[in-house]
């Protein structure tokens, strides 16, 4: 065998030696990028900007009937929500029930202000309403800004706390076209009473940041459970509530 042929051999062992590196060292890039990092950088974007795709885009009556539409969405500590909605003037509203019934009656024949008018039950994932907050207009409990939140998971067990809810403006009472009975009528521009809602919230110290997703609404019109006609633009608004510091 002459020399050449003796030096080739372990030129290509190296050669191959080398490319067995470098492929054994992309695969452990690859296996590092795909198990830890990829994994950890969604984790960051879950948490930066939290999802709602999996949420109904409707409320129900108690009766089954579709309510409202779904707007507005908030991320944050349930005491951190109250305290976003009071520094915003928005005041948590009454249960339902005999002594709240009276109190709103009595205070739209007698045009008073009421803070805390009760408001019908709307349901979202088999429940009711968890929180509900409203702002007055003018003398009368007829006219009012109000919205539910529903909550959507429990804190430290899927990220921060989210909330999802209906912000609807309320321009009157009357009958419901379905049931019959006495009920505030809706006004139909339900993004009207959105851009409200976070015009209020960003007025504050505790909204860090907002965004919007985009076309959340495929059916962008329709009619509430009393009958009431809304339309949207689709897109639910979705705020960041500051956290305390630790």
């Amino acid at each position: 065998m002459d020399d050449e042929s003796m030096n080739g051999a372990p030129k290509r062992r190296g050669h191959w030696m080398a490319s067995l590196k470098m492929i054994t060292g992309l695969l452990l890039v690859w296996l590092v990028i795909a198990y830890v990092v990829a994994p950890i950088g969604w984790k960051v974007f879950a948490k930066r900007d939290p999802t709602f795709d999996d949420s109904p885009r409707l409320t129900q009556t108690g009766y089954h009937h579709p309510g409202d539409p779904l707007n507005v969405a908030l991320v944050g500590s349930e005491s951190r929500l109250q305290e976003i909605m009071k520094a915003a003037q928005w005041f948590p509203a009454a249960r339902l029930g005999l002594k709240s019934d009276l109190k709103i009656a009595a205070d739209t024949l007698l045009s008073h202000p009421d803070d805390d008018a009760p408001v019908s039950e709307l349901f979202l994932f088999g429940r009711k309403e968890d929180l509900a907050f409203e702002q007055p207009v003018g003398d009368s409990p007829r006219h009012r800004h109000h919205v539910r939140l529903w909550k959507i998971n429990e804190a430290n067990h899927d990220g921060p706390t989210r909330w999802i809810g209906s912000a609807v403006y309320d321009r009157g009472v009357g009958l419901s076209r379905t049931t019959g009975q006495i009920t505030h009528i809706t006004a139909p521009d339900v993004d009207a009473e959105r851009n409200y809602l976070f015009s209020c919230l960003e007025k504050t110290d505790f909204l860090s940041r907002r965004f919007v997703v985009p076309g959340f609404h495929k059916q962008i019109e329709g009619r509430n459970g009393g009958g009431d006609r809304w339309h949207t633009d689709g897109n639910l608004y979705v705020g960041i509530i500051e956290a305390l510091e630790p």
